[in-house]
């Protein structure tokens, strides 16, 4: 795939703004905002014999593969670790990349595809392969491919030490030569000082073409600061409709202008499908559902997500609409 075809070493930033991070523990493998950190960076190998496959490899010389071994007891998502290079690598640390506009799909050789999870713990920034069911999850398996070492002619990179920690080569002895024997000048001396120097065996040869640099270019990356939005904090109800008012709140930056984009962002932050995006009434503090648009000028919101299937969804739904005052104020 042309967007790794010139990659010595990229980072892999997944739809939450987060790196592909490979844990301390020389195990894990999480998501993390730090990448500038060398465990956000992969060396890239090609597979040999299985074209437009390819591997990564940790800065501890780990590969990224894709285990057998359940995320959570029955889930569908596997977990994605970090292995010791074998004599015989399986097709486990094989990846296929699949371009998907601007941004790829790493597929495995089994057809599931590396994901990026959010939401709420043990979800949040972990990293499983699956296969994605819902319509709000399609966006977690899509990673923008940033190239931080660009690969140059040179010996078979599967067999190179990861990026950052290839020792430098020292440079080549001078060579010492004897001084001139002295002599009386001669004529003929004369005519070869005033000739070319004749080039020397060892001289080092004229520098040749230098290897095209690869431009930057927006294809390969997405900006690693977005434009500053609005700050949403939110509560979640539990099943009665009621909140704790003594739990911290939940908060994230928006950057969307309606309320079908926050929806969707809460959904995806949340896991839930069937939430309902409500404010507290400034009149009886009682919860409102969000039905218009959202405050002018990025203002802070301050919201409660009520799930539609819980007990007290249906109730305080019905007061809300007889007593429209409520939502008046919105």
């Amino acid at each position: 795939m042309e967007l790794f075809a010139h990659a010595k070493a990229v980072r892999l930033k997944s739809h939450h703004d987060k790196f592909l991070y490979a844990d301390e523990d020389e195990v894990h493998v999480t998501q993390d905002r730090n990448g500038a950190s060398l465990n956000a960076r992969w060396a890239v190998e090609p597979v040999p014999h299985a074209p437009g496959a390819l591997r990564l490899r940790s800065r501890y010389g780990r590969y990224l593969t894709a285990s057998n071994e359940p995320f959570l007891l029955g889930m569908t998502g596997r977990k994605v670790t970090q292995t010791a290079p074998a004599a015989r690598p399986d097709s486990s640390v094989e990846w296929e990349p699949v371009r998907d506009g601007f941004q790829a799909r790493l597929k495995t050789r089994y057809g599931n595809f590396l994901r990026a999870n959010g939401g709420l713990p043990p979800w949040r920034n972990s990293v499983t392969h699956d296969v994605p069911h819902r319509t709000a999850t399609q966006d977690w398996v899509l990673w923008d491919v940033e190239i931080v070492q660009v690969l140059t002619p040179g010996p078979e990179r599967g067999d190179s030490a990861p990026p950052d920690l290839m020792p430098a080569s020292p440079p080549p002895p001078e060579i010492a030569r004897p001084p001139p024997p002295h002599h009386r000048h001669t004529r003929s001396d004369v005519d070869q000082h005033t000739r070319p120097p004749p080039l020397e065996h060892d001289a080092p040869p004229p520098p040749g073409p230098r290897p095209p640099e690869l431009e930057p270019s927006d294809s390969f990356s997405a900006p690693l600061h977005k434009v500053e939005g609005r700050a949403i904090h939110y509560h979640i109800a539990d099943d009665k409709g009621d909140v704790d008012d003594d739990m911290e709140e939940q908060s994230f930056t928006f950057n969307g202008s309606n309320l079908q984009e926050l929806t969707h962002k809460l959904q995806e932050l949340t896991g839930l499908d069937d939430i309902i995006i409500c404010t507290r009434s400034p009149i009886n503090r009682k919860l409102v559902p969000l039905r218009l648009q959202l405050p002018p000028n990025n203002a802070t919101m301050h919201i409660v997500l009520v799930r539609e299937s819980s007990k007290g969804a249906t109730e305080w739904i019905k007061c809300v609409v007889l007593n429209p005052q409520d939502t008046a104020v919105l």
